[in-house]
C-alpha cells in the first residue's frame, strides 16, 4: 500500500481548531476522559491504513488494563484525525489492537507501541516481532524514560535483534523528512509534567531518536526515548497543553507511517 498525493496544511491550524472544542476547566488541567470517546460513525470503514496499537505482556498500572493501554484511546483516535486533515492517507477513524500470539499483526505495516519500558515480550513473541519487522513492518516506540526503562525495553528488543544494533537516527535520514523536516526536534513532554516548567522524567533529561535498519537500510524499529508523543497526541484539544510540543508530536507520527508506508 502506498500514500497517494499529499495535500500541505498546517499542523498548528489543525491543533487550533480543535483547541476550540476544548471544554476543560478547574484546577484539573487534564481531565481522565481516555475511555469516554465515542466510536466515530464509519469505524467499520475499509481504508488504506489504520492505527494498529501493540498489546503486549506487563504488570498492570493503577486502574489501567495493562501498560499498553496508557492514552488509549483518545489519543490514538485524535491523532488519525490528524492523518485525515493532513495527508491523503485513506485512515481509518478508529485503532486497531494486535498482538503478538497470531498472524493478525502482518496484516498492518505500522504499529505503535507505549510505556515499551514495562513490556515482558516471551521468545515466541520475540520471534514474531523479529519475522513481522523483517518481512517489511515497521514498530514506532513511545513513553518510555531514564536508564531503568530503557534496560527492561532492551531486555525484550535484544532477543527481538541479538544481531543488529540500536543506533541514534542520523538528522539526514528520510524518516525526518519524508513529509515534514523535522531538522529541529525537542523534547515531548508528558501531562505528569505540568506547568512543563521542565520535560524530562526520572533521569532521562535528553531526547532521542533512535533505531534499527535492516539490511538494505530500511528504518524498521523508531525508537522514541525520554518524550511521551502520545500524550501530546491526547491533549492536543486541550488548552492546558503546548501547541508546540503537539505540532512536533503530530509531525513525528505522521513521518513515521508515511515513511513505513513507503519504505
Amino acid at each position: 500500500m502506498r500514500p497517494r498525493i499529499l495535500r500541505p496544511a498546517s499542523v498548528a491550524l489543525f491543533l487550533l481548531v480543535t483547541a476550540l472544542f476544548a471544554q476543560r476547566g478547574g484546577f484539573r488541567p487534564f481531565a481522565e476522559d481516555d475511555d469516554n470517546v465515542p466510536v466515530p460513525p464509519d469505524a467499520q470503514e475499509k481504508t488504506e491504513y489504520a492505527f494498529a496499537r501493540l498489546k503486549y505482556p506487563s504488570g498492570r498500572f493503577w486502574g489501567y488494563r495493562g501498560y499498553w493501554t496508557i492514552d488509549y484511546p483518545k489519543a490514538d483516535r485524535q491523532f488519525v484525525q490528524g492523518v485525515r486533515r493532513l495527508t491523503r492517507l485513506h485512515t481509518k477513524s478508529v485503532e486497531v489492537i494486535v498482538n503478538l500470539d497470531d498472524d493478525e499483526v502482518f496484516k498492518w505495516p505500522w504499529i505503535y507501541a507505549v510505556e515499551v519500558g514495562h513490556w515482558t515480550l516471551n521468545d515466541a513473541q520475540c520471534k514474531k516481532l523479529r519475522e513481522y519487522l523483517l518481512r517489511g513492518g515497521f514498530l514506532m516506540t513511545d513513553d518510555f524514560h531514564g536508564t531503568q526503562e530503557w534496560a527492561v525495553f532492551m531486555d525484550s528488543m535484544s532477543r527481538v535483534f541479538p544481531d543488529r544494533p540500536v543506533v541514534e537516527i542520523e538528522n539526514s535520514d528520510q524518516i525526518f523528512h519524508v513529509l515534514y523536516d523535522l531538522d529541529e526536534r525537542m523534547q515531548v513532554p508528558g501531562i505528569v509534567n505540568w506547568p512543563f516548567h521542565r520535560t524530562y522524567e526520572r533521569d532521562g533529561y535528553d531526547p532521542h531518536y533512535r533505531g534499527i535498519y535492516d539490511d538494505k537500510g530500511r528504518l524498521m524499529v523508531g525508537i522514541c526515548f525520554n518524550q511521551d508523543n502520545g500524550d501530546a497526541w491526547e491533549w492536543a484539544d486541550s488548552p492546558n497543553y503546548p501547541e508546540k510540543y503537539a505540532s512536533q508530536a503530530y509531525r513525528t507520527g505522521i513521518n513515521y507511517i508515511i515513511y513505513a508506508m513507503t519504505h
